[in-house]
């Protein structure tokens, strides 16, 4: 009987071993895959810095020039993407302060304010309207440095005494004055008193 108990022995020995060098071996491959994931650290860590996002509801901003405020935004939530460089505002509204004192009032759906040139895109249900025109479209742009407002998708305008349409139109608020292009209809309609 030594020669079984010599060969379980061996058994023994063997399985030990076996369990030892694949137990070195987990650990081993653990071990430089954890090492291979401590070099990858500072790129991940840079492109979350690089993508990060900073969401805040109900903003409010204000765009001056030499000390004049040209506009006022306020939106029920911003997202700041900073790798874009730029903040998502829902539900906005913004008013535009004109020379002659008189104001301009802006209302969409989504607006894109490019942060390094305060230019703007804006998207959804959007309606302009001052103390004597309303106008709606559905994508406008405003260009900061020349204060411009413009539309290049269909716009309606009504006011107490027309109705009009175009394919697209620009608004200067630095002189007020708005220019509509492409197959322009209207309406005028004579105020009677008597």
């Amino acid at each position: 009987m030594p020669f079984v108990k010599d060969h379980n022995h061996k058994k023994l020995k063997l399985i030990l071993l076996s369990v030892i060098f694949v137990g070195l071996g987990v650990t081993l491959a653990v071990f430089i895959s954890h090492r291979r994931m401590l070099g990858k650290e500072k790129n991940i860590v840079s492109d979350i810095r690089n993508n990060a996002n900073i969401s805040i509801g109900k903003a409010h901003q204000t765009a001056t020039r030499n000390g004049i405020k040209e506009w006022n935004l306020d939106a029920a939530s911003v997202n700041y993407m900073v790798k874009k460089n730029q903040a998502i505002f829902q539900n906005l509204s913004i008013t535009f302060y004109l020379k002659n004192k008189t104001q301009v009032y802006l209302t969409a759906n989504k607006g894109i304010l490019k942060i390094d040139s305060n230019d703007m895109e804006i998207l959804g249900n959007v309606v302009i309207k001052n103390s004597t025109y309303r106008l709606k479209t559905e994508n406008l742009f405003y260009r900061h440095n020349q204060r411009i407002i413009f539309s290049n998708v269909p716009v309606k305008v009504s006011g107490a005494a027309f109705n009009l349409v175009a394919n697209s139109m620009s608004l200067n608020l630095n002189t007020n004055k708005t220019m509509f292009e492409g197959n322009v209809q209207g309406t005028l309609r004579e105020i009677i008193r008597l």
